[in-house]
Parts: C-alpha cells; structure tokens; sequence
C-alpha cells in the first residue's frame, strides 16, 4: 500500500478533510474561471451560495460537449482555464468524435497529483518496488503518459514497448522476464490466442500479475476467469478520466471493485443517468459517475459527467482500503436501448462468456437500424471456439441466458473460430 494513513483513513475523517478541500477550490474557480463565472451566473449561484460537498446536488453538471464549446482559437484549452500559460507544465490531449482534440492542462502540482493517484490505483493490485513491468499503451502525448510515472513512484523497473508490437511485447516476457504486465482487457485476451498458435508457454511465463485498463469489462467475472486461466496470473483493473485524472481507481487483489485511488483529489457521486437525481453511494447501487476536481489548478472541473454506467461498494475490504469501491459496468456511448431496457455490449459479453470453451468469448453486436433505440431481436454474432461446429442448441441456449439475464430477446448467429476481429488495444463490441 502506497500511503496506509492515507488509504486506510475513515472515510467520515475522509469526508471532513475533502468538504474544506472542495470550499477552497470553490472559491479559487470562481476567482479565476471565465467559464464557471458564467455558469454560475446562468445557475443564480453567487460567491458564497455554493456551500460545502453536502450541498454539491445543488450545483449543475459539466458536460464534455461545454468544454469543447468553450474552446477558441485563441484559447484552445477552453475558458475554464485558471492559470497563466507560464504556470502550465504539460499539455496531454485526448481525441473526440470530431477529430480535433480536446487539451488537457498540468501544473507541476497538478502533474504530481496525478502521479500519487495512478501509483495508489497500481499498488493496490500488489505490484512492489524493485519489480519489472511491461507497459503497453502509447502513452506519450496522451494522459495515460502520466499514469505510466506511477511505476517511477512505486520504484519498479519499467519497460515500455508501446502497442500493436505482440512480438516485441512477447520477446520482453521472455527475456526480461518482467512479473507484471499492464494493457487493454481486449489486448490481454488476443494474446492468449497468439501464444496458443506460436506454442509460446504463457503461463508458464515470469508474469504473476496482469493489470488491465483502457476499456471496461476487465472485471467481469466469466471474462476475468478466461483471462487468470490463459497468463496463469493474477488479473486486476484500473480506471480513469482523462479529463479528470488517469487510473483514479485501482483493484485489489480481493478483486472485489476498483479503490478510489483518487481520494483527497476528486469527489465521486453517483446519479440517475436519466433524472440527475442524486443516489445513495451504498452496496450494489448503480448509476453514472460524476467527479469533481478538489485540488485542480490548471483547469478544475465541478460535477463532471463521465458517462461512465457502475456499480458501487461502500463495506470495509479485507485490504483495509477505505474508499468506495466500483465496477464499470459500460459507457452511455456504447448502450444500446432495446424495448425499454438499457443493454451493454460489455454485459452480453459476461454472459455469453459463461460458455466458454464452446465458444471463444468473442462478441460482435450488430444493431439493425441507426441510433440507440433498437428493436428486438438485437442481432448479435457469437464466435465459436477453436474447432467447435456450429450448433443450433448451443444459439438458442445463449439466446434464453441473454434473456432471463439482461432481459432483451437477441438473435443469435454463431459464426466459426477467427471470424470476428482481434485487437492489438481496444476491442469494439458494436458494429454501427
């Protein structure tokens, strides 16, 4: 454990600590952000109406599409900068729908961090200093760059081979003999399948712990156990915002939700994606995440919308971590709505990940008209496993576990071993 005072706290002791935090960055945003004045204003908010973290219900959200609303040409970062061009110290950016990117400003405070949390999130997962570990994200103008500092603060041996290299990646755990690897849950699963037809012995290998992050379901049980048993390791998950922080949760190795590794930086709630409505951080609640920002300078944000679907934990872990915990259960981005229900491409692959060795665990969902709002049946391509013939009994056992377990009615299609892409970063589980 990185810091025990810290990650071990109470979290009402937690509570009290973050609420002056949240105060004194309230006041330093309304002082120095354009963009928060503004909406403030629009909100009928004044300098002292905000009040502390039990009151935040009161203050509106900030969506993604405002920030990039707010970018010029002569402020490309958008207006809710708060400091000086002289007082930044990086720039990471992410790519959006539209191809320009958005920015993402550091001061060193803010840099350092975000360094702390992404080292608190790895640590949980037992990685410790003098290690080596394998990274595999081109990180370097992105904000997973800042993440990947982590293994410096942790003062392990970190060897980058950056993505799409698999023989690069391999040659690695051969000769460096690394006892972690960090990479997309879709990457973790593609080398399973490539070590079987290069007859390259992985779990035999020197890796001990897989730590997966980039897209959501590397926590998914049925999806997690295919994974433990290919590597022979122990499989953990991380999570981040990039405009928030990256690797802002970290899981244990009681595999029990993701630790907010980000406390005493960011405040997290957890609202009715369809209402707003505040809901209750309690055991098995689920709902959006929204963060805020407690001790931001570049460009802090206030109740940001992550679009991020979880489930919540809040009873003590047997690490002795007190921060809630989560799980992502799937991204607004990628639900589909069939007949009323809210269906996640990650969740019909957890469940059609049960009949694995039948099938290989490859998913494709492939919606049958344009938009979020589907018809059943949703059409959805299940690969066989290597070898496996197709078989109308094991489609139309898939087709009722669906049904009893999500509620929607699918059209199942099993198609052969190899048909359905691989991916060398991220998987997409839709085909629009």
């Amino acid at each position: 454990m990185l810091a025990p005072e810290v990650e071990t706290r109470p979290w009402a002791e937690q509570f009290v600590i973050d609420d002056a935090q949240y105060r004194n960055q309230l006041d330093y945003i309304q002082a120095y952000s354009a963009f928060y004045k503004k909406k403030f204003e629009a909100a009928g908010i004044g300098p002292a109406g905000a009040g502390g973290l039990a009151d935040i219900g009161q203050l509106p959200f900030t969506e993604k599409s405002e920030i990039r609303a707010s970018c010029t040409a002569e402020n490309p970062i958008g207006s809710h900068l708060c400091v000086d061009r002289s007082e930044i110290m990086r720039i990471y950016s992410t790519s959006g729908t539209t191809g320009t990117p958005s920015y993402i400003p550091l001061t060193a405070r803010d840099l350092e961090n975000w360094v702390t949390t992404s080292a608190r999130s790895y640590s949980a997962s037992g990685v410790e200093a003098g290690q080596r570990i394998v990274s595999t994200y081109n990180a370097g103008p992105f904000v997973a760059g800042a993440a990947l500092a982590a293994f410096d603060k942790l003062a392990m041996c970190h060897i980058p081979v950056g993505t799409g290299n698999t023989e690069r990646l391999m040659t690695a755990i051969r000769l460096l003999k690394p006892e972690a690897v960090v990479l997309t849950p879709s990457y973790a699963a593609y080398l399973i399948e490539w070590a079987a037809e290069k007859d390259f012995d992985l779990k035999g290998s020197s890796v001990r712990r897989v730590l997966v992050a980039g897209e959501p379901g590397g926590g998914e049980p049925a999806f997690r156990k295919k994974l433990e048993e290919g590597w022979g390791a122990r499989v953990t998950e991380a999570m981040g915002i990039g405009d928030i922080g990256v690797s802002l949760w970290g899981e244990c190795e009681y595999q029990q939700g993701m630790h907010l590794g980000g406390r005493g930086f960011i405040h997290a709630e957890l609202i009715d994606p369809d209402s707003g409505a505040s809901l209750a951080m309690r055991d098995g609640a689920k709902g959006e995440l929204v963060l805020t920002h407690l001790q931001h300078r570049a460009a802090p944000l206030l109740r940001f919308r992550t679009r991020d679907h979880v489930e919540v934990w809040t009873s003590a872990c047997k690490c002795g971590r007190t921060a809630p915990r989560i799980r992502c259960i799937g991204r607004t981005d990628d639900m589909l709505i069939v007949r009323g229900v809210n269906v996640f491409p990650s969740a019909i692959r957890e469940v059609v990940s049960e009949f694995v060795p039948d099938v290989s665990g490859h998913i494709l969902v492939k919606p049958s008209q344009p938009g979020v709002k589907q018809e059943p049946p949703l059409p959805i391509e299940v690969e066989l496993a290597r070898g496996r013939a197709d078989d109308a009994g094991l489609a139309e056992t898939i087709r009722a576990r669906l049904r009893r377990v999500l509620v929607f009615t699918a059209g199942i299609k099993l198609v052969p071993f190899g048909t359905l892409q691989r991916s060398e970063y991220k998987s997409k589980l839709v085909q629009h």
